[in-house]
């Protein structure tokens, strides 16, 4: 899985180096981005099995590519730590995981700006990664490392400071299945929502 994932961003990163210029706008055309982000899980139930799970905070870097003003593709890798209660009919049951976001996004700019402050829209797809880290108190035995397909939405604003600078204010929402770690006693067979709202920074060139 995570060959896959890294071949998809490779791929898409070499299409999009392969684009002619004449679809790009004027000025620079590619941005990196690095924003801290929140991380934030609705509680669910399904299959008698409650789950809850920490807010936490982490990081999200990206890559974006603009074919004109309006339209761009972007991948993005992010990371956080969180620990998913369960508590299920045999009891309580914690995993501690860490969690890897690899998404891959259209973006969509509406043709409107307001002193130097640039809306956007994206949505995409890609996979959360769920990697228990073994941490005494939030180890279930038996548990494992289990990917979930996601589907992302969002939007925000970015702010230029100069040409090639700007601040970044964003929301993605991120649609999932609830990991089980490949235990059948945690199979909750719910799909949850996860709110990752981001603050950053983002460089043209």
């Amino acid at each position: 899985m995570k060959g896959l994932r890294q071949l998809a961003v490779f791929a898409f990163l070499i299409v999009v180096a392969q684009l002619p210029a004449s679809f790009a706008s004027e000025g620079p055309r590619q941005e990196v981005s690095l924003q801290g982000t929140g991380f934030f899980t609705k509680d669910s139930q399904g299959r008698g099995v409650s789950q809850h799970t920490t807010d936490a905070g982490g990081f999200l870097v990206g890559y974006r590519y603009h074919f004109n003003d309006w339209l761009a593709a972007e991948a993005n890798y992010g990371y956080v730590r969180n620990t998913q209660f369960n508590l299920t009919a045999l009891g309580a049951f914690n995993v501690q995981s860490n969690i890897h976001e690899a998404t891959a996004s259209l973006v969509v700019a509406p043709p409107i700006s307001v002193a130097r402050l640039h809306p956007y829209f994206l949505s995409g797809s890609g996979a959360l990664v769920f990697d228990p880290t073994g941490n005494v108190g939030g180890i279930v035995p038996g548990a494992r490392r289990q990917a979930k397909a996601a589907f992302v939405y969002g939007g925000g604003a970015d702010y230029d400071v100069t040409k090639h600078l700007s601040l970044r204010l964003e929301y993605r929402g991120l649609v999932y299945k609830r990991p089980d770690f490949e235990l059948s006693s945690l199979n909750s067979d719910v799909t949850a929502h996860t709110a990752q709202p981001s603050a950053g920074i983002v460089i043209r060139f």
